[in-house]
């Protein structure tokens, strides 16, 4: 792989992408002085929090280090000094090791691409000027042959002419000679210019051109390389420290470990100890009266039914936490679950599992046997097919239109009436599939058109629902607290179960099955296989509840006990003469 012979014709991308490389190097270098800085800055925080923490000379703050657990401190804040001092290397080493050597290395490449650039310039130049020089010899050859065609004409007039003198005829002839010579002259002159510049052009394209982008290409390898380099050292710059900051980890460790709470303790008593003996028993004194000191009966009496009654608080209390009545849930919190509960039962869009339900093996156009979300799925997902094929053919077309230009502007490099039969096709291509796009989303358009879209009332009785069971689970978990604080798991999944089974049996007690409207005949036999749907044998016959809304299905129902969905196409429907009138669906 060689960028000579690949990318000959690509000397202005060339120039860019190496600008390019040299950018993301600059940018690597803003990147590890912004480093340095960062372990200077965090270096000096460190040694400012460590100084800032020692203790000061001649202050009684030095009397207390002392203590092991203040000297295992004072190891920690100079261990820390070390830990800053680390930093302070790694900012130097990257800076001497990367920054500078970069700095350096890019100011030698920005050097080494400008002269090979300029040497590319000058033989693009050199090349220029050999073509117009051809140029300019073609056009002087096209025009000698032409005088001199005139003038071999003009002596064969005059030859002709009997009225015309010796001398003016011989004269003609002359001319006609020197004409004939000049064009031969100068197709010799266009013969060796095109010789000379066809060698400058094989030249050019197979030795200078290829020698110069190698050259090129060469430098740039060298900074990949250089960058990589780079890399490693950064990550090398960090590990040679990584010992070092261990060690005044361990050191901190190690001050920690020193701490002894024995020795600390005796020091307080070293320091404080007064020596002085407890003092002893203090002599009873007399002051007896002849009045003497009574009890009253009040205070006695009142002190007897005190104790009771905080008795009977205590087992009062104690007794009743058993009866606490738990808050239920009021009413209206059973009305969303049921909501939620018939619209689990009853909503369509549960059909989407559907999907594998067709008559016959060829699916239409339109997917018209889907249900109406399923339905929608598929064709989203054929607009998006074709859009993405639509940007495809945009693309090769516009590839096609440049290509074509190019030829326009070198024809050397091939024929632009070449290109005309594709970009015909292409374009032809684009139109189809804009076409078949415009199909599909009208059939798209219509189906979103007829899904119902979720209300508004919805959403807020499912955002009831919601905040209510939190609620409830709430207040269940408030009344597995008993009055001293005490907490049971236990009970409290237990009356919870019950309350939730309890409301949910309520809810499910309490609805009532769906009138048949009318009845139907199978035409085929379905197997349904699929939740929500019911297996039907050809000629039965069932209890309609709920026609097709658009969508290709009906809910049946056999027995009172089974129900379920079945195909609109595979039964026959009779409605009842109160309902909507007699319709068949076949």
């Amino acid at each position: 792989m060689s960028w000579g012979t690949e990318l000959w014709d690509q000397f202005d991308n060339l120039e860019k992408h190496t600008q390019w490389g040299i950018d993301i190097l600059e940018k690597y270098i803003k990147f590890v002085k912004e480093r340095t800085e960062i372990e200077l800055s965090y270096a000096k925080q460190l040694r400012n929090l460590s100084k800032k923490y020692q203790p000061k000379k001649n202050s009684k703050e030095e009397e207390e280090y002392k203590y092991t657990a203040c000297k295992a401190f004072l190891s920690t804040l100079n261990e820390l000094n070390d830990y800053a001092g680390q930093h302070e290397v790694i900012s130097e080493n990257m800076t001497s090791q990367i920054t500078v050597d970069l700095v350096r290395y890019v100011q030698e490449l920005k050097q080494e691409r400008k002269s090979n650039f300029h040497d590319g310039r000058k033989a693009q130049q050199h090349i220029e000027t050999c073509w117009k020089q051809l140029e300019s010899s073609k056009r002087r050859f096209e025009r000698d042959c032409k005088e001199a065609d005139r003038a071999q004409q003009y002596f064969e007039k005059m030859d002709a002419d009997i009225n015309v003198t010796k001398a003016d005829v011989e004269k003609a002839r002359q001319q006609a000679q020197m004409r004939q010579q000049m064009a031969e002259d100068s197709k010799a002159d266009y013969s060796l210019i095109l010789q000379r510049f066809n060698q400058e052009q094989w030249e050019y394209y197979h030795t200078h051109i290829p020698n110069i982008f190698q050259k090129i290409q060469e430098m740039e390898e060298r900074r990949i390389v250089r960058i990589g380099e780079s890399m490693k050292t950064y990550a090398e710059v960090d590990r040679q420290v990584i010992p070092i900051i261990g060690k005044c980890l361990d050191g901190i460790v190690k001050a920690a470990e020193s701490i002894d709470q024995k020795n600390d303790s005796q020091l307080v008593v070293e320091a404080y100890k007064s020596g002085f003996e407890p003092p002893g028993d203090i002599e009873f004194e007399d002051y007896t009266q002849p009045m003497k000191r009574t009890v009253s009966d009040n205070s006695l009496s009142s002190s007897k039914e005190g104790k009771p009654e905080l008795k009977f608080g205590g087992k009062s209390r104690g007794k009743l936490w058993p009866f606490i009545k738990k808050n239920k849930s009021p009413k209206q919190q059973k009305e969303p679950l049921s909501h939620r509960f018939n619209e689990f039962m009853t909503s369509k869009p549960k059909i989407h599992c559907f999907r594998s339900l067709k008559r016959g093996g060829v699916t239409p156009e339109d997917f018209s046997n889907f249900p109406p979300e399923q339905r929608r799925k598929k064709l989203q997902q054929k607009v998006d097919d074709l859009n993405k094929e639509i940007q495809k053919e945009t693309d090769q077309r516009d590839a096609i239109t440049k290509m074509k230009d190019v030829y326009l502007k070198n024809p050397q490099m091939g024929d632009p009436a070449s290109l005309d039969h594709k970009l015909a096709e292409v374009t032809q291509n684009i139109e189809k599939l804009r076409l078949e796009a415009h199909k599909f989303e009208a059939w798209l358009a219509e189906v979103e058109g007829r899904l119902p879209a979720r209300s508004e009332q919805a959403r807020r009785q499912s955002g009831l629902y919601d905040g209510q069971t939190h609620q409830t689970v709430t207040n269940c978990a408030q009344d597995r607290e008993s009055p001293d604080g005490s907490y049971t798991e236990e009970q409290s999944q237990e009356s919870e179960h019950k309350v939730l089974a309890t409301d949910f049996d309520d809810e499910f007690d309490d609805e009532e099955p769906l009138p048949a409207i009318g009845t139907c005949k199978a035409l085929y036999t379905f197997e349904g296989q699929n939740e929500g749907t019911i297996s039907v044998v050809e000629g039965e016959t069932l209890s309609v509840i709920e026609e097709d809304k658009g969508d290709g299905w009906t809910r049946i129902r056999r027995n009172e006990d089974e129900e379920g969905y079945v195909p609109t196409s595979y039964v026959e429907v009779y409605l009842d003469k109160n309902a909507k009138g007699a319709k068949t669906y076949i």
